[in-house]
């Protein structure tokens, strides 16, 4: 079944934040329908004021900051932005009882000038929305003993375990696990999101679509797939994967802001038919292919010393590379690899902190830009990189790399931003990542009134929000229009009701933990 939108509306407890009513199919269709509370804006417009802005527009510049910057939306779309002039204070007057203000008292058209900086939300353009409940598990060993002793461990438990755990949360553990990610995001000014969506989570999209639905933030779907060298209980043929596109295309294509796409795990882990027919659905539906890449070290050299080939180099004599691939991590690369990635238009994600902390090693960044590869800076999931402090993820980045080049230029801040923000945005096809007039109204605010942040001032802005934040400072979050957080409070989602189920999960796991059989068929870890 289709999603079903009403139009009864609810009131929230924020002031400018109501909710409209939905249906959709629930995770086991036996147990029928469930209704979803979309968040909508109660004003149909909004304006925020803040010390900076980085608008992060390539046609002004990625390094632009302005003093004393706004943005003004209409529903969901910006309106205007720029630096706070007597004619947008005028505009504002006007618009009085339609507007709200963000900050503002009631019954004044004053607009605060918040101690903070105002930028676009970050565009996270590879995680895992399944991995909250495994945080600092399986660590101190390379990915695919980690695979195996966290995301496999976790993931089977929640399959075997999900009658029982249904009952004790009233709700689908997947859900609870799926909608902690979003406020996690929204923590860290997160609003958009490409999940890839592996292992058993291939067969919850119901409650990922329902999460991302009551949150208010935008996601890709992607669903993965494995036909080898992966967990036995989930390996398909070409026929399921594409018939369980086919259904979820059918059950949630007109689901807003939610896009499927094929997603099939690694290369590794998918032979050449499977890769073949879900980069023919992703042609014929027009939608972007992602995967997995020579992330770990050893299971790329593995791979090349089983099949006489790089994962790069596979793909390509398969014919499953163009402009619309777009490659997660590609650690470890030759020269060709670099080549043919640059030939064929594909985009590639950077995840450092995962990267660094499962010892995989970095990918040659500044190569790639060099040679005109594009590159986004992401997270990976929570159970890999700990957390979703982008700004810590572009942080490591930057410090890596100017250690490894002995070069205090590379990947300066604006840059860094950027690569957060505006590209991660093109690769998903999206009017995001940009504060520009007709673009999607997406924004988070940083905190300055903060030790670590002052002496903030123009000349040191977008320094500051580099090498000074902590990620923490972000309060206040807007996405398509509507306030999702204003000063720490989350305004979609219960978090402590929320948090309570997910350590009530984590501690499930802990006990099943104790008996479970050892998983050992992840790629190279045999």
């Amino acid at each position: 079944m289709p999603v079903e939108y009403h139009t009864e509306r609810r009131s929230g407890d924020h002031p400018a934040v109501c909710f409209e009513t939905a249906v959709m199919d629930g995770p086991d269709g036996s147990n029928g329908p469930v209704t979803v509370n979309i968040p909508r804006s109660t004003f149909e417009y909004t304006v925020v004021r803040a010390a900076y802005m980085f608008p992060v527009n390539e046609e002004l510049g990625y390094e632009k900051r302005i003093e004393d910057g706004y943005v003004l939306s209409h529903n969901d779309k910006i309106e205007s932005c720029g630096q706070w002039t007597d004619a947008i204070a005028a505009r504002v007057a006007e618009l009085a009882g339609k507007i709200y203000i963000v900050g503002g008292k009631p019954d004044s058209n004053e607009v605060p000038k918040h101690r903070a900086i105002l930028m676009p939300g970050f565009v996270k353009a590879h995680g895992h929305d399944h991995e909250s409940p495994i945080i600092g598990l399986a660590k101190d060993v390379p990915l695919t003993e980690w695979l195996d002793g966290a995301v496999n461990i976790f993931t089977g438990f929640m399959n075997e375990q999900r009658e029982m755990l249904t009952e004790k949360f009233q709700d689908s553990p997947n859900h609870v696990t799926y909608l902690k990610a979003r406020v996690d995001d929204i923590y860290y000014g997160i609003t958009t999101n490409m999940c890839h969506h592996c292992n058993h989570n291939k067969y919850r999209v119901q409650e990922i679509v329902q999460a991302n639905l009551q949150a208010g933030t935008t996601m890709y779907v992607a669903v993965g797939a494995q036909d080898r060298h992966y967990d036995a209980r989930i390996l398909d043929t070409p026929e399921q994967a594409v018939a369980r596109l086919d259904r979820y295309e059918q059950q949630f294509g007109n689901a807003e802001r939610t896009t499927i796409v094929p997603g099939p795990d690694q290369f590794f882990s998918n032979g050449p038919e499977l890769l073949k027919a879900l980069k023919g659905w992703a042609r014929d539906h027009d939608r972007l292919f992602h995967i997995h890449s020579s992330e770990e070290p050893n299971t790329t050299k593995w791979f090349k010393e089983t099949y006489g080939s790089t994962p790069i180099e596979y793909a390509d004599s398969i014919g499953v590379l163009d402009e619309r691939t777009v490659v997660a991590h590609q650690v470890n690369n030759t020269e060709h690899d670099l080549e043919l990635l640059k030939e064929r238009g594909v985009k590639v994600v950077h995840n450092p902190l995962a990267n660094t902390i499962l010892g995989s090693g970095m990918p040659p960044v500044p190569e790639m830009l060099a040679k005109g590869i594009p590159v986004a800076i992401s997270t990976d999931g929570s159970g890999s990189a700990d957390f979703q402090n982008i700004i810590c993820g572009m942080r490591t980045a930057s410090q890596y790399f100017r250690g490894r080049d002995s070069d205090p230029k590379v990947l300066p801040a604006a840059q860094c931003l950027a690569m957060a923000t505006a590209v991660p945005a093109k690769f998903l096809g999206l009017e995001k990542g940009q504060l520009r007039q007709g673009y999607s109204a997406d924004w988070g605010m940083l905190d300055l009134r903060r030790p670590n942040m002052t002496p903030t001032h123009l000349e040191n802005c977008m320094e500051n929000m580099l090498w000074a934040a902590d990620g923490n400072e972000v309060t206040t979050v807007m996405s398509n229009g509507v306030i999702l957080r204003e000063q720490g409070a989350f305004t979609t989602i219960d978090v402590d009701a929320l948090l309570e189920k997910v350590d009530m999960l984590a501690g499930e796991l802990m006990e099943y933990k104790k008996h479970a059989a050892e998983i050992r068929g992840t790629g190279a870890h045999k």
